[in-house]
């Protein structure tokens, strides 16, 4: 089963109260009592995304965590790559190249880099904004002819709808 942490679902879960609560500041403990995640937890959490540069600390009396951007210009993707690293559903998808015993007999490492591409695009096109929303239903398109470039980039050549 492909499974994000609780670190991540709990991360994604921060971000979004954040975004959805139109306050612009939080402590970590205010947020451990509304979403019902230990403050040890949360202070983890928030300090990984502070490292990343997805959230900004103001010290004092007032301070607390706020986001680093607007949440419709902050997707899910870019959370999940601050616990789980880039998303990469095979071993020859990891960033770099993965050591993959198969690598030169496979018959599916093309097909497994479209999925993987399909899979982080989705990601990068839902944005915190949309996460707030209760009723938000993505819309996905699936794409046919994406050439798989030497490079291992890809090339759009035909778009369905």
């Amino acid at each position: 089963m492909l499974r994000l942490t609780k670190l991540t679902d709990y991360g994604i879960l921060l971000m979004t109260h954040m975004a959805a609560s139109g306050k612009t500041r939080f402590s970590a403990a205010e947020l451990a009592e509304v979403t019902h995640i230990p403050l040890p937890t949360v202070s983890k959490i928030l300090q990984m995304l502070l490292h990343e540069g997805m959230l900004d600390s103001i010290r004092g009396a007032k301070g607390g965590y706020e986001l680093t951007r607007p949440a419709n210009q902050i997707n899910v993707r870019d959370v999940i790559n601050v616990f789980e690293g880039s998303i990469a559903l095979t071993e020859c998808n990891l960033d770099g190249g993965g050591a993959c015993d198969q690598h030169s007999v496979c018959s599916t490492s093309n097909n497994w880099k479209r999925i993987n591409q399909a899979v982080r695009q989705v990601l990068e096109d839902i944005s915190l904004a949309d996460m707030t929303e209760s009723d938000f239903v993505p819309i996905f398109r699936l794409q046919r002819g994406i050439a798989i470039r030497g490079d291992n980039t890809m090339q759009l050549s035909k778009a369905l709808s």
